[in-house]
């Protein structure tokens, strides 16, 4: 965090800041994913660039007052443009000792923590898993570390909101709101939005104007309780942030991936059809396209993953844009039909928001691990294309761009996003035809009519079969998954064939990376070093790469989007660089792909710890690799530890 001038407002000082990390954290009842979400929109309508990362409990009804049913939201907001949520926490809202203990070490030296000492009692203690009698807020060791703000937020809210008539159980539930309110005044931030989302989701929408009315109260007697007490002495204000103008709206990934979807729908004139199974974290997915049917959009919530993929491969044999989202149980569950779509030529889309492994492994936790399921996850030779979102914003590109792969090459296509970028927000300036043309470039559709051209395995230049809509005149063929003979598509067991369309299959594949752009590195064109990167390591990447280049280093950073197939120019690129770096949240996928398919000896940073790289660790292997202390290992896992002044220094 920061800071700057420090300026008068009323009674209290308020100090100009250039960004903050704030951290949400209760018990999965208390409310903090609203809290963290209202503060995020508010930070953004006042013009702040922000990052966010939602954190969920794993377990759908973990024990009450648990570390284990923690929720918690992160949110860096800014007066410049950011790239992650941030590594380390400036004020942490505790709202009972287990968050407290979830969370304590994430918060900067001398960061506010704001504790709801109501909640602090025996029993509380003992179900965050604190020893008998002790009390960490009696701990010197917090209280010469962080600046701790014991403020009995349950009361204080209980208080507010005695004389409105509600029961005790619905009063606590605005807890979330008084906390709130104290932290919208001690980040000078405006009370306006969320007062107006408070009156229209429980006034309007729920029908409930009295709890919409307790809210409220709630949320201003958290502001003015920051304005009169003398507990805290000084105010942050953030300033806007310099951004290119345009229309600009807040978007998680996973709306990304929806808006996107529908977008490519219009542009190829055709029906969207969403098939899923629900699923963490992907299953937002499907709550945000059920609510367009306004644009035509068709929604089935299958009873298992199976179901949900065989239904979008029906629906793209009959002629519309077929898709199915899931996270990675579900896409080995899929495997199978994903095979037929590769067998049969057909335009599917797959969605993976890929979660921690593996079996059910960290259901609510981010991790990159099911790159290599996505390219060899299925049995036989079966290639497919792969593209990655590097953020959430990015997701809207990433899910136009697959649908007109998939139609152009008639082809399967599988989205790999993550849950950091599933979950997490950040400002999205709303594209147009003058600020974004090839986004809005129609998608060319060819259905075969003339039963006398008609070949059901006949190419086009790009490899591509032609798309016959069922129920089309003269043009009835066969389908299924036992293998095509080719040109014909009748089922064949010759050896020669199946040689020939098992090369077809990978020539179709890469036939797509002429259709695709150049990467381009940040930074220099060669240099020392390379940090190679896909999907959501992209901010951290970036960030620790701009770092490094500030200080001198010879440093670059280069992003793939396209994982199948590369980029042409990938190669080349390498070879540019003396050392290459591939931070991952699996053990070394992409990098085993890169040594097998370049002959690169890139080593490897790899965390699967259900969390997003910290810039610092980056940073630390940047300086590690460059200063010849890596070693002989292949791969290292980060070190958390602070950089050191002659490491900073270069």
């Amino acid at each position: 965090m920061t800071s700057g001038v420090t300026k008068t407002a009323g009674n209290k000082p308020v100090k100009e800041m250039g960004s903050a990390v704030v951290f949400f954290a209760g018990d999965s009842g208390d409310g903090m994913q609203l809290a963290g979400t209202q503060f995020t929109d508010t930070s953004a309508i006042i013009g702040n660039d922000v990052a966010t990362l939602p954190d969920f409990p794993a377990e759908i009804r973990a024990p009450a007052g648990t570390v284990a049913g923690v929720s918690g939201f992160q949110i860096n907001f800014a007066a410049s443009d950011i790239h992650t949520p941030g590594d380390r926490v400036n004020a942490l809202i505790a709202m009972n000792p287990a968050a407290f203990k979830a969370h304590i070490e994430d918060v900067e030296v001398g960061g506010i923590v704001v504790v709801n000492d109501s909640e602090f009692d025996k029993i509380n203690l003992r179900k965050a898993g604190y020893s008998e009698g002790y009390n960490p807020l009696d701990d010197e060791k917090y209280g010469q570390r962080f600046k701790i703000y014991r403020v009995p937020i349950t009361r204080l809210n209980a208080e507010s909101l005695a004389t409105t008539g509600m029961g005790a159980k619905d009063i606590e539930r605005c807890k979330n709101m008084w906390a709130l309110g104290l932290i919208y005044w001690l980040y000078d931030r405006p009370l306006d939005t969320t007062v107006g989302y408070l009156n229209d989701y429980f006034g309007k929408k729920k029908k409930l104007p009295a709890v919409a009315e307790a809210n409220v109260k709630a949320l201003q007697a958290g502001f003015h309780f920051g304005e009169t007490t003398e507990m805290f002495t000084a105010r942050f204000h953030i300033a806007r942030a310099t951004i290119t103008p345009g229309k600009y709206r807040k978007i998680t990934g996973n709306e990304g991936l929806a808006m996107g979807l529908v977008a490519a729908a219009k542009l190829a004139a055709k029906q969207l059809v969403y098939c899923s199974y629900p699923i963490t974290p992907a299953s937002d997915i499907l709550h945000s396209l059920a609510a367009m049917k306004n644009f035509g959009v068709k929604t089935m919530q299958a009873e298992d993953e199976i179901a949900a993929v065989c239904a979008a491969i029906g629906a793209s044999f009959a002629g519309q844009i077929g898709v199915t989202g899931t996270s990675g149980p579900g896409l080995a569950l899929k495997s199978e039909a994903i095979n037929l779509a590769i067998m049969t030529e057909l335009p599917l889309i797959v969605v993976n928001v890929q979660r921690g492994g593996p079996s059910t492994g960290l259901p609510t936790k981010t991790e990159q691990s099911d790159l290599l399921q996505a390219m060899y996850g299925r049995n036989g030779d079966s290639p497919i294309v792969i593209i990655a979102p590097q953020s959430p914003a990015d997701c809207v590109e990433v899910a136009i761009e697959a649908v007109r792969i998939a139609i152009r090459h008639m082809i399967p296509v599988i989205i790999l996003a993550d849950g950091y970028i599933g979950n997490g927000a950040e400002p999205w300036r709303i594209p147009n035809e003058t600020t974004h043309p090839d986004l809005f470039k129609p998608i060319e559709v060819k259905h075969a009519t003339d039963p006398a051209k008609y070949q059901v395995y006949g190419r086009d230049e790009n490899l591509a079969r032609p798309w016959a809509v069922p129920g089309t005149p003269g043009l009835m063929h066969r389908i299924g998954g036992l293998e095509k003979q080719d040109i014909t598509g009748n089922v064949s067991y010759d050896s020669a064939n199946h040689q020939r369309m098992t090369d077809l299959r990978r020539l179709r594949v890469e036939k797509v990376a002429d259709f695709i752009p150049a990467i381009e590195p940040h930074g220099d064109n060669s240099g020392d070093l390379l940090v190679l990167g896909w999907g959501g390591t992209y901010g951290s990447i970036v960030t620790a790469v701009e770092n490094a280049r500030q200080k001198g280093l010879r440093v670059s950073a280069a992003h793939l989007r396209y994982l199948n197939p590369m980029p042409k120019n990938l190669g080349e690129l390498l070879s540019r660089f003396k050392k290459v770096l591939i931070p991952e949240l699996n053990t070394g996928q992409l990098r085993l792909l890169i040594r097998g398919k370049f002959l690169v000896d890139a080593k490897g940073l790899n965390k699967v710890q259900g969390k997003p790289f910290l810039v610092e660790e980056i940073e630390h292997a940047i300086h590690k690799l460059l200063n010849n202390e890596w070693g002989d290992q292949d791969s290292i896992t980060p070190s958390t530890e602070t950089l050191g002044a002659e490491e900073a220094a270069g």
